[in-house]
């Protein structure tokens, strides 16, 4: 897909051609705090919330929208945030080339795309195989939200989670819930929630 970029100057910023593989987080951050990622930050306001939140822990947010980037970018500077850097890459990637085994605390993934058609289902980047990549790169204790408005797409994933039996449902017995007052909704999950729709929210724990 082509796309527009937008120069991005923001100290929040890392250019993923200036970033080693795998980078020295603690180094870029300047601490030892923990560290977490979004994958799909959007516009940056979930993440804005939750790292207001949570100063002692370091979030990485990626898009593979310069726009989204920019934005996020944008957002945590005219609040001063310290604590988030943004990249600009795809998740697997960035995962598998930046992000070391057994290093982060927390993964959050949000309204991803839901490629509603069924002949493109299999473009969606959640789902059980993606799911156990991810857990070589988190803690024991880890926790993964996954949130959607697609109703397909978050039944899928309500269902593969079980499967996976290194995680730990955090609303068992429920498989998702429609409400999760604590955790900060996105302006695409208010959009579609001010639509009628429902969000499936997912919380899960690494054994």
């Amino acid at each position: 897909m082509t796309q527009s970029f937008i120069h991005i100057d923001s100290p929040n910023y890392l250019k993923l051609e200036d970033l080693p593989n795998p980078p020295d987080w603690p180094g870029i951050f300047g601490n030892d705090n923990r560290l977490a990622l979004e994958i799909g930050c959007g516009v940056g306001d979930f993440m804005l919330k939750t790292a207001l939140d949570a100063p002692e822990t370091n979030f990485i947010a990626i898009d593979f929208y310069n726009k989204g980037c920019d934005k996020t970018c944008r957002r945590m500077d005219r609040h001063g945030v310290t604590n988030v850097r943004v990249v600009r890459d795809e998740a697997r990637a960035f995962v598998t080339e930046r992000i070391p085994k057994g290093s982060l605390s927390a993964i959050y993934i949000n309204c991803p795309d839901p490629w509603p058609k069924k002949r493109h289902r299999k473009r969606r980047l959640v789902n059980r195989e993606f799911i156990e990549f991810l857990l070589d790169y988190m803690v024991p204790g880890a926790d993964f939200f996954f949130a959607t408005d697609f109703d397909d797409y978050g039944i899928d994933v309500a269902n593969a989670l079980p499967e996976v039996a290194a995680l730990e449902n955090q609303f068992a017995p429920d498989l998702y819930r429609h409400e999760f007052p604590e955790y900060h909704l996105s302006k695409y999950m208010r959009k579609f929630m001010a639509e009628g729709k429902q969000i499936y929210f997912m919380h899960y724990k690494v054994k």
